[in-house]
């Protein structure tokens, strides 16, 4: 029985445990919502609102806390510079987790987790991303296009010379 024992194990060793939360926890803050499974999104949720808190203090020692965690120095930039000013008013409640669900491989239930008020950057992203596709798409169709006509030209050549 696992009476009084507090936290996530997630199947792992402690280093391992360590790497894949302070990974996750970069990720979050650099992307604004990550798709995960629900048991480290729940196990990694604390670990994210600890990282806000230390944005919104500011201080020089909060920022070397943050680095000492943080996979990236542009991950602790982006804390201090974006993340952590949406937040100013809030004490907590920064994540939201969204079931999704499940895994194809073992069934585990997946969860998006995300950044509150990051509606407006996700939905940018999302336009860049559909844009590009269109772009790729677009050029994609004309040089199928222009290989038709020279197939098509091919041909055509191919029956004169023969006649």
């Amino acid at each position: 029985m696992r009476h009084r024992n507090a936290g996530f194990k997630l199947g792992r060793n402690t280093s391992h445990r360590r790497a894949l939360l302070r990974n996750l926890v970069t990720s979050v803050i650099e992307e604004d919502r990550v798709e995960t499974t629900v048991a480290k999104a729940k196990a990694v949720r604390p670990h994210i609102e600890k990282m806000i808190t230390l944005g919104k203090k500011g201080d020089l020692h909060s920022r070397r806390q943050a680095l000492a965690f943080l996979r990236t120095d542009d991950a602790v930039a982006r804390l201090f510079d974006v993340v952590a000013p949406r937040y100013g008013d809030r004490n907590g409640g920064y994540l939201r987790i969204v079931r999704t669900g499940f895994q194809q491989g073992d069934g585990a239930a997946k969860a998006f987790i995300e950044l509150l008020g990051a509606e407006k950057q996700l939905e940018v992203k999302r336009q860049k991303r559909a844009d590009l596709k269109a772009k790729k798409r677009a050029e994609l169709e004309k040089q199928l296009e222009e290989q038709k006509k020279e197939a098509e030209e091919a041909e055509g050549e191919g029956g004169e010379q023969a006649a």
